[in-house]
C-alpha cells in the first residue's frame, strides 16, 4: 500500500494553482473540468509519478470553519519535505510568502510554517 493522492482545501483553485506552481515550484499533473470546479492536481517536478496533491475546493460547509480553527491555533494543514528548510525559507520569503514560524530545530527535525494564501498553514520539514 502507498499514498497516491492527498488533498489541500483551497478557496480558489486558480489562485491555488498559481501559488503551488509559480511560487512553491510544483507542476500541474491533472486538470479535469467538473462543473464549476476541476479535478486539479500538482506533483513535485522531482517525482512526477509520485504522490499527487489535489487542490480541492473548500465549498463544503464544514471546511471553512475547520480551516479557520487550524490557522487560529497555528496548526499546519500538511507538511512538505525539503532538503534545506533555511534555504527554502529564504527563497520563499524573497517571493513574498508570509511565514508564521521561522525555521526552528526540534530534535532531529527542522521546520518552518507558511501561509499558502489559500486559507492554510503549510509546514516545511527537514530531517537531520
Amino acid at each position: 500500500m502507498r499514498i497516491k493522492l492527498t488533498s489541500v482545501l483551497v478557496h480558489n483553485q486558480d489562485e491555488a494553482l498559481r501559488f503551488y506552481t509559480e511560487v512553491l515550484g510544483f507542476v500541474k499533473k491533472t486538470e479535469v473540468p467538473l462543473g464549476e470546479h476541476r479535478w486539479l492536481t500538482v506533483v513535485s517536478p522531482d517525482d512526477p509519478d509520485g504522490c499527487e496533491l489535489v487542490l480541492e475546493p473548500d465549498g463544503h460547509p464544514a471546511a471553512k470553519p475547520w480551516k479557520e480553527a487550524l490557522v487560529n491555533d497555528g496548526i499546519p494543514y500538511t507538511s512538505f519535505a525539503v532538503e534545506d528548510v533555511r534555504a527554502e525559507f529564504d527563497r520563499l520569503r524573497g517571493l513574498g510568502v508570509r511565514f508564521t514560524q521561522e525555521p526552528l530545530q526540534m530534535g532531529p527535525v527542522t521546520t518552518a510554517v507558511f501561509d499558502d494564501t489559500c486559507g492554510n498553514l503549510i509546514q516545511l520539514a527537514q530531517a537531520a
